[in-house]
């Protein structure tokens, strides 16, 4: 009898992938993997010990993509903001791995050049080196949550998204002025969550790298 197939880690990863595209974290398990391979747990334990350390390692795929090519270029500010965008672009191809990035992190090759290009430019910033891990933990932070709350959104189906529409302008458009007079003023101006999220995600970025600008000698 022929023996079970070894399954390598890429195809490991590529499976994990497509199956995080249909589902979440929460609901993905190394069984569930395994099915889908055709073999059983104790083969992927072989190259991961548990669940979390594979979502990890599917994560640290993400920020490889996104370093894939990435060579730095103008002052520090233009530097975060370039990289920030990298990410942006690569977990919104594949937004349901945005929440495993924020939830479970990851320590891999990928990390480490985020980690590396985040502190190279800050380094160029002029702040002082006792300042620059605080600060990178605080970019680190608003771009994970940024990127999550952007995928939340891309994720939903069209469907989703007009009945999300629909309770909007309800919300918005019928509410009652004396009860809540400031939304009813702007009620013609106010945009949905998911609008113009590119303008956005750069707006509130500019101004987290402004802010840490003023703290410069």
């Amino acid at each position: 009898m022929a023996g079970r197939r070894r399954w390598s880690i890429e195809e490991i990863l590529d499976k994990a992938v497509e199956l995080l595209r249909t589902s979440d974290a929460e609901s993905f398990s190394v069984r569930k993997l395994a099915a889908a391979l055709g073999t059983d747990s104790s083969s992927l334990y072989r190259h991961f010990r548990n669940k979390t350390e594979l979502l990890r390692a599917v994560a640290d795929r993400i920020l490889l993509a996104a370093m894939d090519g990435y060579r730095p270029a103008g002052d520090w500010k233009q530097r975060v903001t370039a990289l920030s965008l990298r990410l942006r672009e690569a977990f919104g191809e594949q937004p349901q791995l945005a929440a495993v990035w924020g939830r479970y992190g990851s320590g891999g090759t990928g990390s480490r050049l985020v980690m590396e290009e985040l502190l190279q430019a800050l380094r160029t910033s002029g702040l002082p080196d006792e300042e620059i891990p605080t600060r990178y933990h605080r970019i680190v932070i608003l771009l994970a949550s940024l990127i999550a709350s952007e995928a939340g959104i891309s994720s939903i189906t069209p469907q989703e998204y007009e009945q999300g529409m629909e309770q909007f302008r309800v919300a918005v458009l019928g509410a009652d002025p004396e009860r809540f007079p400031a939304l009813s003023h702007f009620a013609r101006d106010i945009r949905p969550l998911g609008a113009d999220r590119r303008a956005a995600f750069e707006e509130v970025l500019a101004a987290h790298l402004a802010q840490v600008e003023a703290q410069i000698p």
